[in-house]
């Protein structure tokens, strides 16, 4: 794996701070390194089939990689990203632009856990909304999980993919795993799956959230639709 360099511990209101010195320089060759370990994005990518004419959401885009991906697979969809770091952003509008999208991605910064799409991209509501590998870097992780569903259209449904707890890997192989992730302030949420159900029932909807790859990561859906009362 390519390891980037150790940075200090977060303190309270230094997430973009922090995120931006991490990122820095790693952002140009972010999309190179973690496409060997980040597994299920691609999968996630090809479920979110939004509806012709629908506009899909991602918090903690970094550098807008899933973004372009599926703008390129639904260009019948618009797509919008929150990244709290300046210096991803930078590298996601660049590569945006190159993509020659910018008609129909857009990025902003902002805190997942806690924005108004309304006030940054004048859209209210999204038919779909994803995260992928950005909860186990962000704190409030299930404040995000609720900001996501609440900005959900009524039928529409939530992604995300993140890494799991290796429940069917040796111990040798777990260990020195954790210990690297959480090096780098990555810390996989051994509870998503009750935290996602939980989020899901406060907005009447159904969740859903299955191991992959023995457990090496995992991958959930909040369910469009509202249930019956």
């Amino acid at each position: 794996m390519s390891a980037p360099v150790p940075v200090p511990e977060a303190t309270p209101g230094t997430s973009g701070e922090l995120m931006d010195r991490i990122y820095r320089w790693q952002r140009h060759i972010y999309d190179a390194t973690r496409k060997y370990y980040l597994f299920g994005r691609d999968r996630l990518i090809a479920d979110l089939a939004p509806p012709a004419g629908g506009t899909v959401l991602e918090l903690g885009c970094g550098t807008a990689r899933n973004l372009i991906l599926a703008a390129r697979r639904y260009p019948q969809a618009r797509f919008f990203g929150v990244d709290i770091s300046a210096e991803m952003l930078a590298s996601a509008r660049a590569a945006i632009t190159r993509a020659g999208l910018s008609d129909r991605v857009f990025v902003a910064e902002g805190d997942a856990s806690d924005f108004d799409p309304a006030w940054l991209f004048g859209e209210a509501r999204f038919n779909r909304v994803f995260l992928s590998y950005s909860l186990s870097m962000i704190p409030p992780w299930r404040a995000v999980l609720e900001a996501g569903i609440g900005v959900l259209a009524p039928d529409g449904q939530m992604h995300v993919v993140d890494f799991g707890q290796m429940e069917r890997y040796p111990a040798f192989l777990r260990a020195p795993m954790r210990a690297w992730l959480a090096a780098f302030h990555v810390s996989p949420r051994a509870d998503l799956a009750e935290a996602l159900g939980e989020a899901a029932a406060r907005a009447g909807r159904t969740a859903e959230l299955v191991p992959l790859h023995g457990g090496y990561a995992v991958y959930g859906r909040v369910n469009g639709g509202m249930l019956p009362a």
